[in-house]
């Protein structure tokens, strides 16, 4: 059962008190997982058991998504705000220095994690902030059309779309390379995770500038990115390549933006082989 907790976060208006939902399994070394934009941590869940069986899995839902309230005001949705609450949330369940898996956003946050050495290994699939500008508008406007279509559904009309193979493809395909292995209730909490997310717009606006252009030259890194990635293009693993030289770059065949229900066993292998080797 997912738990909750809070902890003091400093701002420039005083502290403030942040919670956050998180999913915890299995014994080992500590594993963060974190998910992209407007998803949630149940977006791991096809990876969850398999990752448990080595790691102390800790999967969370990013302050503003998920069961996760808002992040109070003035603290931002910008990277030099959200990592530092990562790293508090850590201290407060008492880890130190765990493993970080991200997808999307989550592997952008993964990746500066890293580059401020708060943790022992990244692994990044398909992260955020190595996109042209062109790139970036294109993925944006995906993003807010995929919000649109799901505040713009009924419930009714979700939950008859996630029965059938048909329909979740309607609901997921842009994220999926394989929408209809997606279970009916993942594809409505989904759908409903985009629709109410808080921190949406304001993690947008957040990475209208963002580029991650510096090395992470302190653990060791691995950058996975599915062939089949429709949102942010596999092209951008080369810029990832050149930006962190050291990287290990993975291709997942066949997989889209969102690798983990497509191809459940190759990203836990690559998950565990790269925090291995920290």
């Amino acid at each position: 059962m997912p738990a909750q907790i809070s902890f003091p976060v400093e701002s420039t208006a005083g502290p403030r008190t942040v919670t956050v939902t998180y999913e915890r399994r299995g014994t080992g070394e500590p594993l963060l997982l974190l998910h992209g934009i407007g998803h949630l941590w149940q977006a791991w869940e096809p990876v969850l058991d398999v990752l448990a069986t080595e790691r102390d899995v800790i999967a969370v839902d990013l302050p503003g998504f998920g069961a996760s309230p808002a992040l109070p005001e003035p603290l931002a949705y910008d990277l030099a705000t959200v990592a530092p609450v990562l790293g508090a949330f850590c201290e407060a369940l008492g880890i130190d220095r765990p493993h970080v898996a991200g997808n999307s956003l989550g592997g952008l946050l993964a990746l500066e994690l890293g580059r401020e050495k708060r943790v022992r290994s990244v692994t990044a699939l398909s992260p955020a902030g190595f996109w042209s500008e062109a790139e970036r508008v294109y993925a944006f406007a995906t993003l807010r059309a995929m919000r649109g279509a799901a505040r713009a559904m009924p419930l009714p009309l979700i939950e008859r779309l996630s029965r059938s193979a048909a329909g979740r493809t309607a609901l997921t395909s842009t994220i999926y390379a394989r929408p209809a292995r997606l279970s009916p209730e993942a594809a409505v909490a989904e759908t409903l995770s985009l629709r109410t997310a808080t921190g949406f717009e304001q993690t947008l606006a957040a990475g209208g500038g963002v580029r991650f252009h510096e090395d992470v030259p302190a653990v060791p890194v691995t950058i996975a990115w599915g062939t089949r990635d429709r949102l942010l293009l596999r092209r951008q693993g080369i810029r990832a390549k050149h930006t962190i030289p050291a990287a290990r770059l993975i291709r997942l065949p066949g997989a889209g933006h969102v690798p983990m229900n497509d191809d459940p066993a190759l990203v836990a292998r690559v998950i565990l082989d790269g925090s291995a080797v920290a």
